[in-house]
């Protein structure tokens, strides 16, 4: 959360405003109702402050309660939608990736990193790979997709050793890698490649293929992906219809930013 470690941050860190966050953050598909004392052990806030963070967020529409229970509204997805308003990137990315879901018949999406997850901010597809789920603002660890395994790939081998030190991954289907070598051998393969390519990590016979795309000065601006049904395609053709459109996206958007 906030670190409030320099004069200049102690001077202008808003300490309510961070355990608000924290608040709304402790809600999740495990925790969608949370008491005052939940909420509180899952935030590390005092009880008696969690109550009244709870209660004033209530009052703002942020969320219900049945007297014990509190529970999200759909006004927190403002907050989210905000970014989706005033962030360039995910509208100029978005001619792209209809271009590629066009061609390839897959499903395209521009995400970035947060923290451990891939957060995916732009899509276009078709029906094809609708199982796969990813909508916009979806969350998924970055170990199961392409996009976070190319993402990784950008960081040092130590970073990436730091990453994984002690990490638990679950298994989401038969081929998921779910220890630290698995996971690092495709982080490096990507580096190797200049590109991603994943199968079958998350959902079964879908592939991944992603690219890095960077400002025009050098700084991360998340990865351009793409999700097909495996078929009888092997990697190798589907790595050979994919990388064109998806250099032209990285290339262009290079130039762009």
């Amino acid at each position: 959360m906030g670190t409030a470690n320099t004069e200049l941050n102690r001077r202008d860190w808003i300490a309510g405003l961070d355990k608000g966050l924290r608040i709304i953050e402790a809600f999740n598909d495990t925790h969608p109702r949370l008491s005052a004392s939940t909420a509180a052990r899952r935030t590390g806030i005092t009880r008696t402050a969690t109550r009244r963070y709870l209660r004033t967020l209530e009052d703002l529409g942020y969320l219900e309660s049945d007297g014990k229970m509190f529970w999200l509204t759909p006004r927190v997805l403002r907050l989210g939608w905000s970014y989706f308003d005033s962030a360039k990137l995910p509208r100029a990315v978005q001619p792209y990736l209809q271009r590629i879901s066009v061609v390839l018949g897959g499903a395209t999406y521009f995400a970035v990193l947060d923290e451990d997850d891939v957060v995916f901010v732009a899509r276009d597809g078709s029906n094809l790979v609708q199982n796969v789920g990813f909508v916009l603002g979806a969350r998924v660890p970055a170990n199961l997709s392409a996009a976070g395994i190319a993402m990784l790939s950008s960081r040092t081998p130590e970073e990436v050793d730091r990453w994984l030190a002690g990490r638990k991954f679950a298994p989401y289907t038969p081929y998921t890698a779910t220890t630290e070598d698995a996971v690092r051998a495709h982080i490096d393969a990507a580096r190797r490649q200049g590109y991603a390519l994943v199968e079958q990590q998350l959902t079964q016979r879908v592939r991944g293929i992603a690219v890095l795309i960077h400002t025009r000065s050098g700084d991360l601006a998340g990865s351009i992906s793409v999700s097909l049904p495996m078929g009888n395609e092997t990697a190798e053709s589907a790595v050979a219809r994919a990388m064109p459109l998806l250099r032209e996206a990285e290339y262009a958007l290079l130039a762009a930013f």
